[in-house]
């Protein structure tokens, strides 16, 4: 009965796009057609009545094994991957195989048929892809790593900005102290003079008195004022490089952070209002919150009002509703033209790079506002009509670890 079904199935073998075989249940080959002789490299001829071990011995124990698989339990094994290499190619050559019975009429298996789709382009394609994505991945984790350094760059040259400010605003009140103390050496030094020549005077005494008096009020002043100042800067640098969760209020830290550019605010003419509504507590973080309002304040030093150009700027925080404050960051700078504007918050674009500036600082502002404190950011921007920023804070940060 076999016998007679081999020129049927010979035909169909010879019209097939993929490799066919039929093997006896000691793996012999009864039939097989010319695609699949491609595998070895023996021609029809060549395979008929020998066996799998004759013709492909590096193959033979995995077919033997599925074709007793198949003739002892009567399922079919589909989806077995083959590779092979001929003796005369270089190249490794891939396949995929169905294996199924054939039986008789009356359920008995006398053969088993085997069809193999090369898939070897497929494979390499699946490779080249694989090495493609590899190289992707590498890539993107080396520029997330250059990334990384260039914002903690950024950072580090506000702070240093913010070194600058702080430098100057306790140098004021401290040369003021140096001066009063001064003053006050040389007085006492002719006080005691007069005291040791014996003719101290009583309105002489009087007016040292008063003028240690007026001095010890102008050195607790101007001292008190150099202090607040140095423990502003401790806070504030602290939770920059700390970025640490804590409770504080929204209001005075602005106030904090902002005191830092007043002097080069005035030095370049520019008008600088602040309004915070008092009681804005926050459990949040004050670092990140600091590097946003030093981002933007910079940005708009850098950009809204970029050569010697003066003008104002506006900043306003007020409760929104019992979880969220607003903060409204405005400027009446040069703006932004439209395509600048949907650029604005993207890594390293900036419109000013031949100055030294990064493009990063819009950048690590959003990401810091959305990504950090859980807030919202909008931008509104036209054309020599100023810029603003409008930030809707969570009271209450969400848990980012």
């Amino acid at each position: 009965m076999l016998v007679s079904t081999l020129p049927a199935l010979q035909l169909i073998y010879d019209t097939a796009p993929i490799g066919l075989a039929c093997l006896s249940p000691d793996c012999r080959y009864l039939l097989i057609n010319q695609r699949l002789t491609e595998i070895c490299g023996i021609s029809i001829e060549g395979h008929l009545g020998r066996t799998v071990r004759d013709c492909v011995p590096a193959l033979a124990d995995s077919v033997e094994q599925i074709v007793r698989s198949i003739v002892a339990t009567g399922e079919p094994v589909i989806g077995i991957e083959v590779a092979g290499q001929r003796a005369d190619q270089v190249e490794e050559r891939s396949w995929v195989t169905y294996w199924h019975p054939l039986r008789m009429p009356d359920g008995e298996i006398v053969a088993v048929n085997v069809a193999a789709e090369e898939i070897t382009e497929r494979k390499r394609a699946e490779r080249e892809i694989r090495s493609a994505r590899d190289a992707a991945e590498t890539a993107l984790r080396h520029l997330r790593d250059i990334q990384d350094t260039l914002i903690e760059a950024e950072k580090l040259a506000a702070l240093g900005r913010m070194v600058a400010g702080v430098a100057h605003e306790i140098n004021t009140p401290l040369g003021s102290s140096l001066t009063v103390a001064s003053t006050l050496q040389r007085k006492a030094e002719q006080f005691a003079a007069e005291v040791a020549r014996g003719n101290l005077k009583r309105s002489t005494l009087t007016g040292f008195l008063e003028l240690v008096s007026d001095a010890s009020a102008q050195l607790v002043t101007n001292l008190g004022r150099a202090a607040e100042r140095v423990q502003s800067f401790k806070q504030v640098a602290a939770d920059q490089t700390e970025s640490l969760r804590r409770s504080f209020d929204a209001g005075e830290l602005t106030g904090q952070v902002l005191s830092q550019f007043e002097r080069q605010l005035r030095v370049r003419d520019i008008a600088f209002s602040l309004h915070c509504e008092s009681n804005l507590a926050m459990d949040s973080y004050p670092g990140p919150f600091g590097q946003v309002l030093t981002n933007l304040a910079v940005n708009a030093m850098t950009h809204a009002f970029s050569d010697g150009e003066t003008g104002t700027i506006n900043v306003s925080l007020r409760a929104v509703n019992d979880d969220h404050v607003e903060l409204l960051f405005a400027d009446d700078g040069c703006g932004m033209a439209p395509d600048v504007e949907r650029r604005a918050f993207d890594p390293f674009f900036t419109t000013r790079r031949h100055d030294g500036a990064s493009g990063l600082g819009l950048h690590i502002v959003h990401s810091i506002v959305v990504d950090r404190l859980g807030g919202q950011l909008r931008l509104e921007s036209l054309p020599g009509a100023g810029t603003r920023f409008q930030l809707i804070l969570p009271r209450m940060a969400p848990d980012r670890r």
